[in-house]
């Protein structure tokens, strides 16, 4: 799976120069759909670029889909519209949880604060130098990363990419062990 996952991303990754009219074709906005198996099943994966690809549209997108839950990984994360569909999530009745980096109780403008104003579960990880996870997993079943950080710079002036996976159990398992284990050993903000 990782390594279909790895040969979607090194496709839509190939120099544009190679592809005659291809900025032309789809403007700022890139996704496309690659299939990978599990052996479980069909994974859908969709893949964004920035700057003004879409990325931050695709993770609101998805967060209000959301039914049961959203767990967050972020380093970075000072996105207006991303922490509000977070807030609006949580005012549904949606369980979401943020992990966040150290550095998010000494930034100007972090949405640690907002959230945790909202009621959110926020904690901090600062076991590691950093916490360079930007991370989504939404009611079991889609996973967001990538480069992405989840901030208005990554959307309109960063070169980023962000994949949004899913019906991928296997994969999902994984992330979700991965969240736990960096919860365990945060702290409340």
């Amino acid at each position: 799976m990782l390594r279909k996952i790895i040969a979607a991303i090194c496709i839509c990754s190939l120099p544009v120069a190679a592809h005659a009219g291809f900025m032309e074709s789809v403007k700022s906005k890139i996704s496309s759909t690659a299939h990978a198996s599990d052996g479980s099943g069909t994974a859908k994966i969709s893949v964004y670029f920035s700057p003004n690809g879409g990325c931050t549209d695709a993770v609101v997108s998805e967060i209000g889909k959301a039914k049961k839950e959203v767990l967050v990984q972020a380093y970075s994360f000072t996105s207006a519209p991303i922490a509000k569909a977070l807030v609006e999530a949580h005012k549904r009745g949606v369980d979401v949880i943020a992990v966040l980096d150290k550095s998010q109780r000494t930034e100007k403008y972090t949405g640690a604060t907002f959230l945790k104003n909202a009621a959110i579960p926020v904690f901090i990880d600062a076991k590691h130098a950093i916490m360079h996870n930007k991370v989504m997993i939404i009611d079991g079943k889609t996973i967001i990363t990538g480069s992405f950080n989840f901030t208005s710079s990554a959307e309109k002036r960063n070169a980023e990419n962000l994949l949004v996976i899913n019906d991928d159990p296997a994969l999902v398992k994984t992330y979700i062990s991965n969240f736990k284990l960096h919860r365990g050993h945060s702290e409340a903000y």
